[in-house]
């Protein structure tokens, strides 16, 4: 099965990065994100170093942003340390 990448905007929150198993249901109260992390690949402040999978309750998304395959590496963008 094929993961859709995504952007998750989060109420009063940095945008996180994640996989999404399938679309969405409006009607679902919960969206499950697999591999959450930020922008630059680092862990989500908010969620422990080893989590895999969290569900974000739809009341806390302020949109999704579905990636296609070729700009996933644009979105996703590495620091220097």
């Amino acid at each position: 099965m094929m993961r859709l990448s995504a952007v998750i905007h989060l109420l009063d929150e940095d945008p996180i990065i994640g996989e999404l198993d399938a679309m969405p249901d409006p009607s679902s109260q919960f969206v499950q994100i697999v591999n959450p992390r930020r922008r630059d690949g680092r862990p989500v402040p908010f969620l422990d170093g080893n989590v895999e999978k969290v569900l974000f309750a739809w009341h806390r998304i302020s949109h999704i942003q579905l990636l296609p395959e070729m700009d996933r590496e644009k979105a996703i963008s590495f620091v220097r340390e």
